[in-house]
């Protein structure tokens, strides 16, 4: 417990300390501190009256304190878009993996009115030793600059020559898995919503573009930007034109997810009418009620990679570029069918 006690004009902190800890159990603030860092050395009746006592007292490590003790902070920055579902699988598993090499994380999010380079400058105002930025829009000169300060690891993209570290989806490959299962349903007429202007987007819609056009089939982009919003006006859309294509990629889940309500709401029915594929394979494609066929990138993959590519960088030393480019694969679900022509 905490209490902030008053003499004169002056507060006084009135938290248990590591040497009321070791009072009540009744040995050294040494092997307290150890007990409590979990650090070998003290016995069993030992770990045990040190522990009871700790929660006896309602003591609490002061964490600030003990970052500012250390040489270094052991903080991994993180940026994330926190709309974006597939991100929080992202950071759930860097937490995970992080804390295996002894390294805490900070958070820091894009909103509606906090943009990419604030959220940065937050990430380095808590001094984190390593960055790693999902799926960011920054340039490339951008990119380069930061690395300067600060090793960086990009998650979700291509990058040219900044160095930064890269961890990604073949997204080429996603692509084709999504247009090749359509295809192989039987559809054509297959159009792309488009996730805007960021870098990823731009990535998946060439790689719609260039299958389209290898398999011989006439290429239609939609626009859209990242949200659920975008999909519903995208779908829309398409809803207005004279002839509804028989099946939609969609950029991202997201995208995917308004898509199928604004079908569902002009009682176009999925997968009979028009067959919808998404790409994230995030919680919603999983929803029994959504049920949506989707790109799955691997996200515990990635995010092992970017926390190896930072922690390497810090704790080994190493100086040279990587960049790891995982296969991802297609997670067929209920949202996807035969066109209605096709069927008997």
């Amino acid at each position: 417990m905490c209490v902030k006690g008053v003499t004169g004009s002056h507060l006084v902190d009135q938290r248990p300390r590591l040497a009321d800890v070791a009072a009540r159990a009744g040995v050294s603030t040494a092997s307290v501190s150890l007990v409590l860092r979990g650090a070998p050395g003290p016995g069993a009746e030992t770990r045990e009256r040190v522990l009871e006592a700790a929660a006896a007292l309602g003591y609490r490590a002061d964490r600030t304190a003990s970052l500012l003790a250390r040489r270094r902070r052991h903080l991994l920055g993180v940026l994330l878009d926190v709309r974006n579902p597939f991100h929080a699988e992202l950071v759930e598993e860097v937490h995970a993996e992080a804390d295996k090499s002894g390294y805490e994380v900070v958070l820091s999010t894009l909103t509606r009115d906090r943009d990419e380079d604030r959220a940065i400058e937050t990430l380095l105002d808590f001094r984190c030793e390593a960055l790693i930025l999902l799926g960011p829009d920054s340039s490339e000169d951008t990119l380069d600059r930061l690395a300067a300060q600060v090793p960086c690891v990009v998650v979700g993209r291509t990058v040219g020559t900044a160095q930064v570290d890269v961890v990604r989806p073949a997204d080429d490959v996603g692509v084709d898995a999504a247009l090749l299962h359509l295809i192989g349903l039987g559809h054509e007429r297959i159009a792309f919503v488009d996730g805007g202007q960021g870098a990823v987007a731009a990535i998946r819609r060439r790689g719609y573009r260039r299958a389209m056009r290898r398999a011989g089939l006439v290429p239609l982009i939609v626009a859209g930007d990242h949200t659920e919003e975008g999909g519903v006006r995208a779908g829309r859309r398409l809803l207005a034109g004279h002839d509804l294509p028989t099946a939609v990629m969609a950029s991202n889940d997201r995208l995917a997810v308004g898509l199928m309500d604004a079908f569902v709401r002009a009682g176009v029915e999925i997968p009979d009418r028009i067959s919808v594929v998404g790409y994230d394979d995030s919680t919603l494609a999983r929803l029994a009620h959504v049920d949506l066929t989707s790109v799955n990138q691997d996200a515990p993959a990635q995010a092992r990679n970017a926390v190896l590519a930072a922690v390497s960088r810090l704790d080994d030393g190493r100086t040279q570029r990587v960049e790891t480019v995982l296969v991802p694969h297609l997670v067929v679900r209920g949202s996807t069918a035969p066109p209605f022509s096709l069927r008997s």
